[in-house]
């Protein structure tokens, strides 16, 4: 919809045009939208059933709200989505510093022009994509950078007093006056400060250097805050907490169907990699069983949460590591290997927060230890699980691979082998393929040699078979064998 080309409030008048808050703006909008049986935030995944039928009701209901979750629940997106709750254009006073409604101004410079041009007042438009305002909250945030503060030059230069509205360089929240205000995690913000927005929310007046000016702003109020932050650094002042209409509880995504699709539609990747890199649906669902690994390890801290761009950044990553193989070996196309893994390391590194006994093992050392868990439990979902099958007198499913270990002593597989190096190093395991295809049935066959890799991953994870990492790659070896040839050196 192109800008309306109404210029003055003679003829704005003469349109269906009437004055309304913010709030009956968004919950008129949204009505339509429920109505008509449209979705009223897209791209959130998850989130269907439990946090946005919340939102819905607070929208509808007119109420300033506070998002309450860990890092990474989508909460910035959310407050972000709400401006397409907005009418596409609304009329302003024209050089309206905070967005004056021709109808009904709020400004003394507002309400000046009016007297002195009466319905030939110019005027202008704002589109809703200008009428969102988002500021993160940080110790040294001041009551001038949201409220505003005297400028003397103006009251110099004007000849006016110091206590005369039209001295004031106004802050961001007067600036988004008709407009939707995002302020970040919150409890960040000092009290004397959060006691200053609360006099804007229920007063509808905010004061400067003791001036009160009595200013109706009309702004839709989005907070987020983090429940780590109500212990570790700050917290909501009480009375800013009884004036926040609804608080709405974030969560992470309750189940790796939801965690995968977030992750594929947030990754940051190039559709023309698919081209040449292969991803197998196995090791999507790992990247995701990683991520909820994380948020049960007792390595992690868990009141700071484990966000889901782990899970974004790990999949990129993964992707680049295949891709660089692939570069290095000067192949047109690969397939993503378990092995690959090994490369979402940093990834990992960079998402969760470690309690003490975490940081004692290191970072590496944990995230690795996450990689496998998550490999773990993929593991007990397609192979018999060996804890219930550990019976000396009985011969279990896996004697054959073990007793090839035995024989052979060991299996080496390289991060940058080729393809070919990397098939004939794992078909030399013969009896790994009977039960492939005897417990994999229906796997598609570009992911036969990833679930052969997670086989045998699967089996050092319950210390069957030797694991160790090399700068070349990983290797594979009988378990009892080796700690007798440890004890014996």
């Amino acid at each position: 919809m192109n800008k309306p080309e109404i210029k003055t409030l003679k003829e704005l008048k003469k349109t269906n045009y009437k004055s309304e808050s913010i709030k009956e703006e968004l919950s008129r909008n949204l009505k339509k939208l429920i109505a008509s049986g449209k979705s009223s935030f897209t791209g959130i995944y998850g989130y269907e059933n439990t946090v946005i039928p919340d939102l819905e009701r607070s929208i509808l209901s007119g109420h300033n709200i506070n998002f309450l979750g860990l890092r990474g629940q989508a909460k910035t997106r959310l407050a972000r989505q709400m401006v397409d709750l907005l009418d596409e254009w609304v009329p302003i006073i024209k050089d309206s510093e905070i967005n004056d409604d021709p109808l009904n101004p709020i400004s003394k410079k507002g309400k000046k022009l009016i007297e002195k041009n009466g319905d030939n007042i110019e005027i202008d438009w704002i589109h809703k994509s200008d009428r969102f305002y988002e500021k993160l909250a940080t110790p040294d945030v001041t009551v001038a950078d949201l409220i505003g503060d005297i400028d003397p030059i103006k009251a110099a230069t004007m000849k006016l007093s110091y206590s005369d509205e039209q001295v004031i360089h106004y802050g961001m929240i007067p600036r988004a006056n008709r407009s939707i205000f995002v302020l970040n995690e919150l409890p960040d913000l000092q009290a004397r400060i959060q006691v200053s927005l609360f006099s804007i929310l229920e007063e509808e007046e905010i004061q400067i250097r003791g001036f009160k000016l009595r200013m109706p702003l009309d702004i839709q109020f989005v907070f987020t805050a983090n429940p780590e932050d109500y212990t570790n650094r700050g917290s909501i002042v009480t009375p800013l907490k009884d004036r926040i209409g609804s608080q709405i509880i974030t969560h992470y995504p309750l189940s790796r169907k939801i965690g995968r699709m977030i992750t594929e539609q947030e990754s940051k990747i190039d559709e023309e990699i698919f081209d040449s890199v292969y991803v197998p649906d196995i090791a999507k669902d790992l990247v995701e069983q990683i991520n909820l690994e994380s948020r049960k390890s007792e390595y992690v801290d868990q009141k700071s949460g484990v966000s889901a761009r782990m899970s974004i950044t790990a999949y990129e990553n993964l992707i680049s590591t295949a891709q660089r193989r692939a570069l290095i070996n000067k192949e047109k196309t690969t397939t993503v290997r378990l092995t690959d893994f090994l490369g979402i390391i940093p990834s990992i590194n960079g998402k969760i927060e470690l309690v003490y006994e975490g940081e004692q093992e290191g970072a590496d050392q944990i995230s690795f230890l996450l990689i496998n868990e998550g490999i773990k439990t993929i593991f007990n979902e397609f192979f018999p699980i060996i804890k219930k099958l550990e019976k000396p007198d009985k011969v279990g499913p896996y004697d054959d691979i073990l007793g090839w270990f035995i024989d052979n002593s060991e299996l080496f597989i390289g991060d940058e082998f080729t393809d070919n190096e990397y098939k004939k190093s794992i078909d030399q395991i013969k009896p790994v393929s009977k039960i492939i295809d005897k417990y994999c049935k229906g796997i598609s066959d570009k992911d036969i040699y990833f679930m052969k890799e997670i086989l045998l991953w699967g089996l050092s994870s319950y210390k069957k078979l030797t694991k160790k990492r090399t700068l070349e790659g990983l290797e594979f070896k009988d378990s009892i064998g080796s700690y007798l040839k440890n004890l014996n050196s």
